[in-house]
């Protein structure tokens, strides 16, 4: 009995020491306590925590970010790749400025809160705000995908989807 209590043990430390260990090193820690070290590090480095374009991928609107991670396995023209880079790039620019807005405002609201000098008012103003960023984004990467999706032909898209 005492080997076994002793084996799940050492089973147990090892799992939580594997688990410590694998924790993203990169992670900056959230100054605002409402978000995670994830949460906070996706908005302010432009990354899609939320999957905003899901609707676009399932229908075969291709992102312009695996357009051109895949551009020499489908062929794209110089003029393709360099509107696709300026897609990618104003859509990374836009994330990063929304994901921004998205964290003063969450800080904003905490702020108000823990002073107790919320209201209904600016309630409702910083969570309509929050609804604000969080279309505008959505916006952005939806649109992002429509205009990928006009610039590849039917056959580039075809062969992206293959590729994924």
């Amino acid at each position: 009995m005492l080997k076994l209590l002793s084996a799940v043990a050492f089973i147990i430390v090892l799992n939580l020491s594997a688990k410590a260990q694998t924790q993203d090193s990169t992670l900056k820690l959230s100054p605002v306590k409402t978000l995670s070290d994830i949460q906070y590090n996706a908005l302010t480095k432009g990354n899609d925590l939320y999957e905003m374009d899901k609707v676009a991928s399932q229908n075969n609107y291709p992102s312009s970010e695996k357009a051109l991670k895949f551009k020499k396995e489908m062929d794209l023209s110089p003029t393709q790749v360099a509107s696709l880079i300026k897609i990618n790039t104003e859509l990374k620019r836009k994330k990063i400025e929304m994901g921004n807005f998205i964290v003063t405002n969450e800080t904003k609201l905490d702020a108000l809160f823990r002073a107790k000098k919320i209201n209904e008012s600016d309630l409702i103003y910083y969570t309509n705000r929050y609804g604000l960023y969080q279309g505008e984004l959505r916006n952005a990467i939806l649109n992002a995908a429509l205009n990928t999706y006009y610039l590849l032909s039917p056959g580039q898209i075809a062969k992206l989807n293959k590729l994924k």
